[in-house]
């Protein structure tokens, strides 16, 4: 599906890897770009430099009717939702069993909440409107794309709650994609590996050269443009459907 013209939702899209899709699909013509994210100063801050094409939304996407609210402001806007990535996630560190003895419940359902409740709270709100949209070539009306992580596939030791979290949106790809391509939505799973994001501000620069090493090239952590790039790939692009992709520089992660 051509990018111009078209309006795209990103969860997370006031920072790392969703605010530079929003910036690509935004210098590709999209006729809106919707930025749903909690972090008001750089969500007001995207999109007063995007222009009159953006709309920043404030939502907790943990919360179903929040979620809700923030597609229907954008879509509202624009008229439509043509693309939705969902990017927004949190990291949550936590052994099963730590010093403080097992891993606290509230602690690990609130990773479930945003990284895996979100993503369906904005599939439940933003899919119902692209099946709205007139189908364009090949009956194309939309695209979804989920962001997972190379811990759906080598979870690091203290990162249960984030590894099951995004194994289970790897899991969603391709009963999605097998429901809604017969009404010309598209579901693609896009797994990241260490990308410099703010997902990684928290933790110290050594853990990020340590993982670094284990990609076959480049040695480097990836950078947001490189998933952007991908993300406009996948959405003007039909054959992508139904897969998760690996994005890492044939990085393997490390236990920890």
């Amino acid at each position: 599906m051509d990018i111009k013209d078209r309006v795209i939702i990103v969860s997370g899209g006031a920072s790392g890897l969703g605010a530079a899709t929003c910036r690509l699909f935004a210098q590709r013509g999209a006729g809106g770009v919707g930025i749903v994210d909690l972090d008001d100063e750089r969500g007001a801050a995207l999109a007063a430099e995007l222009g009159e094409r953006a709309c920043f939304a404030r939502a907790d996407i943990s919360d179903a009717a929040a979620a809700d609210a923030a597609v229907a402001t954008i879509a509202r806007r624009f008229g439509a939702v043509h693309f939705l990535v969902n990017c927004a996630a949190i990291g949550g560190p936590a052994k099963l069993i730590g010093r403080d003895g097992p891993i606290a419940l509230e602690k690990f359902d609130r990773v479930i909440r945003i990284n895996l409740y979100g993503t369906l709270h904005m599939l439940r709100a933003a899919v119902p409107r692209m099946l709205e949209n007139a189908p364009a070539e090949d009956g194309e009306r939309g695209v979804v794309v989920n962001v997972s992580s190379g811990s759906a596939y080598e979870g690091q030791v203290g990162q249960i709650a984030y590894a099951a979290s995004k194994a289970a949106l790897v899991g969603m790809t391709m009963p999605l994609a097998r429901e809604l391509g017969g009404q010309g939505v598209r579901v693609v799973t896009v797994a990241p590996g260490a990308f410099d994001t703010p997902i990684y501000e928290q933790a110290p620069p050594a853990l990020a050269e340590t993982i670094v090493r284990g990609a076959v090239f480049p040695k480097r952590m990836g950078r947001p443009e490189e998933f952007a790039r991908f993300a406009a790939e996948i959405a003007t692009n039909a054959m992508h459907n139904a897969r998760t992709y690996r994005l890492d520089g044939g990085l393997m992660l490390p236990p920890g």
